[in-house]
């Protein structure tokens, strides 16, 4: 063309045509030719550098939305499609002015370094105000010289990909949340070839809480159908392959049988069948099977049905008073009682053995002990034996007992219990009658009550416990339900929030309780009662709302006098085999030494290892053992039972001695203590040991 268009604004300058770089490079390639370059760094497009040219080329040519700062000033081209994606671009101005997204002049800057950047799911504002987000990709553009004259930016729109995404995690959630908040046992299993043939067991690849919650059983994402259940494991496998094969759904209703519950089920295929994936929805119907069976059972005798109901009372009665127990149990000890019980070991091994060695007159060893034990009562300066005496499982054994004797230990085991911001204070009577009581009982009465009044002084206060001898007239004595005469009063009171009159009258029934959901069982007081009225005697509340509450136990006075415990040191020696070895696997430093000196000084030949893996590598290297000596709980993934399975494994015959620091270990309860196995409780004397360890290696 000779002759500029009609259609070119006023002004513009007069070409004869788009320089032929730009030519057929679309409307962002015309406007390139007509904008006024005068007014910038980059002058007219025909005197542009061979870099430029290209570069802008291939900008313009791209159908990604692209942008090309160049020069120092980072002036600003781009094509159709960033025009398309942000219309609001202007040609000519710098690069950061230009750019619709914040810190672009940061990255531009970093670019023109020489720097690659790639920054992604970068956020901006549509010109409609939508949101919307883009990957940008920043690339050096350099001359021959390798000096960097621009920088490429590549502008790729991923908003639609960031709102499927959004909407698939939002799907995701829902489906989450509803996953576990199902009410229903729910379960996801896939079929797997093994030893027992084709799709012969299967895999937990989904579970949702309520799994445990019905079926009793937990964690078992991961875990294989034969490795939960082995006995009954052929069933499930027929039941659940029949699914798969076939497709259909069923429905039906099953005892578990390792853990006793009925389950009603209903389970399907999961599609494609080449997932080899079957769906389980559950829930524990046990108790409507039991009422079914009870109701079968009306045809029997009244008096049967009298006695069932007694045996039912009886066994709910002791389980209350159970929980009640462990619950004080679980304020107090925790997980603690193992790692006090491995100090006291320590102390009293290593007072024992600095006795024997000043009797035989060794006392250059006496240092070697006296620092373990001095090292271990530092560690141990707070243990009592009363933390074991609470966890323990003992029937009610009344004894005349003075109860003041009980409470200076008891009182600084409460201040450890409720901590420093309540004072505790203990007012006892001068010349206290004698009371049959069972005496571990009684404290964990009182720590019950202790533990109440703490949590009714969330803010701090006080705890009294006060004894005192008590007449009960005819008229009181009636009022509290008792045979007039002369009682022991043991009382707890505090200055918390006291209880209104509504529920005062409700504190004594099993399973009320005020507290949160969670936080208490609602058995406290009513095991309480329940223990006062079993000691022949009761208990009695007085409250007023913001004020405080006091709980008295009344127990009757023994007119006998007070039994003192007294132990006996035994100074029976056991009797030494000096050609049997024995293996020591104990994670305690000090236990080990003093167990291996002791059989050592009887001349038994001591192998020792800190852990269970240590040990079993001991047992395999093939030399000659004929005792296991090990703790339960150890460190490094093996406790004291699967090292003893692994020994008895490698030598069928060997002699196992537990040793643990638990009153009622989980690990030993729960399974089977077989022939030639023995558990010994830490602290324990190292005579005892030595005896123990005596007599079974003498057994034939």
């Amino acid at each position: 063309m000779d002759t500029v268009s009609a259609a070119e604004p006023k002004g513009s300058p007069t070409l004869l045509g788009p320089p032929a770089f730009l030519a057929g490079l679309g409307e962002q390639g015309r406007a390139i030719a007509m904008f006024d370059w005068s007014k910038t760094a980059l002058g007219s497009p025909e005197a542009w550098s061979a870099a430029l040219k290209v570069s802008a080329g291939m900008m313009l040519a791209s159908p990604i939305p692209s942008f090309l700062a160049w020069g120092n000033g980072a002036v600003m081209l781009h094509n159709d499609a960033a025009k398309v994606l942000f219309p609001s671009l202007t040609l000519g101005v710098g690069g950061a002015e230009a750019f619709p997204i914040q810190e672009i002049g940061a990255m531009l800057s970093r670019a023109q370094a020489g720097e690659s950047l790639v920054r992604e799911y970068v956020s901006f504002v549509r010109e409609n105000g939508e949101a919307a987000w883009c990957n940008l990709m920043f690339s050096a553009v350099r001359a021959d010289d390798g000096e960097v004259q621009g920088v490429l930016v590549l502008c790729n729109d991923i908003t639609e990909r960031v709102r499927q995404e959004r909407a698939h995690r939002a799907d995701e959630l829902r489906f989450q949340a509803l996953f576990e908040s199902m009410d229903e046992g729910f379960c996801i299993i896939e079929f797997l070839d093994g030893p027992h043939g084709p799709d012969s067991d299967y895999v937990h690849i989904m579970a949702n809480a309520a799994y445990e919650r019905h079926a009793g059983i937990p964690d078992v994402v991961g875990r294989t159908l034969r490795g939960m259940v082995p006995d009954e494991a052929d069933a499930w496998v027929a039941r659940y392959g029949a699914v798969l094969r076939t497709g259909a759904p069923i429905r039906f209703e099953q005892e578990l049988v390792a853990t006793g519950r009925h389950l009603e089920l209903s389970s399907f295929r999961i599609e494609p069948p080449e997932l080899k994936q079957v769906a389980v929805l559950f829930q524990d119907v046990t108790a409507r099977k039991r009422a079914e069976a009870e109701l079968r059972s009306l045809n029997e005798t009244l008096e049967s049905r009298i006695t069932q109901a007694l045996e039912e009372r009886a066994r709910t009665e002791e389980a209350l008073r159970q929980a009640q127990k462990m619950e004080a149990v679980g304020q107090l000890t925790g997980g603690l009682a193992h790692d006090f019980n491995n100090l006291l070991a320590g102390i009293s091994g290593s007072f024992e053995m600095i006795g024997a060695r000043l009797a035989q007159g060794r006392t250059g060893e006496v240092d070697r002990y006296l620092a373990a034990g001095q090292g271990a009562a530092r560690r141990a300066a707070a243990l009592t034996h009363r933390l074991l005496a609470f966890s323990r499982r003992q029937t009610l054994a009344p004894r005349p007992v003075v109860v003041n004797r009980l409470l200076p230990d008891f009182v600084e085991l409460v201040r450890r219990t409720v901590g420093p911001s309540i004072e505790v204070e203990n007012v006892a009577a001068t010349g206290l009658w004698p009371t049959l009581v069972d005496a571990n009982q009684l404290e964990n009465a009182l720590l019950n009550l202790c533990i109440n009044a703490r949590d009714a002084m969330p803010d701090g206060g006080k705890i009294t416990i006060e004894t005192g001898n008590r007449w009960l007239d005819s008229r009181t004595a009636r009022e509290h339900g008792l045979d007039a005469g002369q009682y022991v009063s043991v009382c707890v009171s505090d200055t918390g929030t006291g209880i209104d009159k509504a529920t005062l009258e409700r504190v004594f029934d099993p399973f009320f309780t005020t507290k949160p959901i969670g936080q208490g069982t609602g058995l406290g007081l009513s095991m309480v009662y329940g223990f006062a009225r079993q000691s022949h005697g009761h208990v009695r509340i007085y409250s007023e709302v913001g004020q405080g509450t006091m709980v008295c136990l009344y127990l009757p006075r023994h007119l006998g006098e007070e039994e003192i415990d007294t132990q006996v040191p035994s100074s029976d020696a056991p009797h030494a085999h000096a050609d049997r070895t024995v293996l020591i696997v104990d994670d305690e430093p000090t236990v080990r030494m003093l167990v291996v000196d002791a059989l050592s000084e009887l001349g038994y030949a001591c192998l020792e290892a800190s852990d269970g893996a240590a040990g079993l590598r001991i047992l395999q290297s093939g030399r000659q053992v004929d005792l296991l000596i090990t703790d339960v709980g150890l460190p490094g993934g093996l406790n004291g039972r699967q090292v003893a399975d692994g020994a008895r494994a490698i030598l069928p015959a060997l002699k196992v001695m537990f040793i643990t620091g638990y009153a009622e270990n989980a690990v030993l309860n729960h399974g089977h203590i077989e022939y030639g196995m023995e558990v010994l409780t830490k602290p324990f004397a190292v005579s005892d040991l030595a005896g123990r360890v005596d007599r079974m290696l003498g057994e034939a």
